[in-house]
């Protein structure tokens, strides 16, 4: 058996020589989420914390997904690749982590309106939010600091922000 393996691994390694970089959006990030959301399950945090990380993984491994395919084949494949990513992340953890809570709107109708809302499928859109927008906030970041980066600048303010919404969904939620 063991000279069965030794062959494969050689090929393995060597493959390894002929590997190409990947242009991707950002393999810590992705990485990193998915990481959080593990942990925050295994740590028994609010089902809505868990959205964040899971919606913030979902849209960053899409992003990362959409750039390594270089030849465009149909229009906006890109925020495509992206939404098809959230949704077939998402949507079929909905069943395992659906948890609802009252949202009431005292200001719409004459007695206000109350609305049953999925922690988890909110926390998840503000993750996929966090992700989206992060670059944006990184480029002007830089561009107050005229044009100098923060050490790791990307990945902490994505982790700052989802830590940030991490916190505040837990107490709301």
């Amino acid at each position: 058996m063991r000279m069965k393996l030794k062959p494969l691994f050689v090929l393995a390694m060597a493959s390894l020589l002929f590997a190409r970089i990947a242009d991707a959006h950002c393999p810590l990030c992705t990485i990193g989420a998915g990481a959080l959301a593990g942990s925050a399950a295994w740590l028994g945090v609010s089902k809505s914390v868990i959205g964040v990380f899971i919606g913030a993984f979902a849209v960053s491994t899409g992003w990362w997904m959409a750039r390594l395919i270089k030849k465009k084949v149909i229009p906006y494949q890109m925020p495509a690749i992206i939404l098809a990513s959230y949704l077939l992340t998402v949507l079929p953890l909905i069943p395992l982590l659906k948890d609802y809570h009252p949202l009431y709107l005292s200001w719409l109708g004459t007695y206000g309106t109350t609305y049953a809302i999925d922690v988890f499928l909110l926390g998840s859109i503000v993750g996929g939010i966090i992700v989206c927008i992060t670059p944006w906030l990184s480029a002007k970041l830089t561009a107050l600091r005229k044009g100098n980066l923060i050490p790791y600048q990307g990945i902490s303010l994505t982790f700052g922000l989802l830590f940030i919404a991490g916190i505040i969904m837990q107490v709301v939620a």
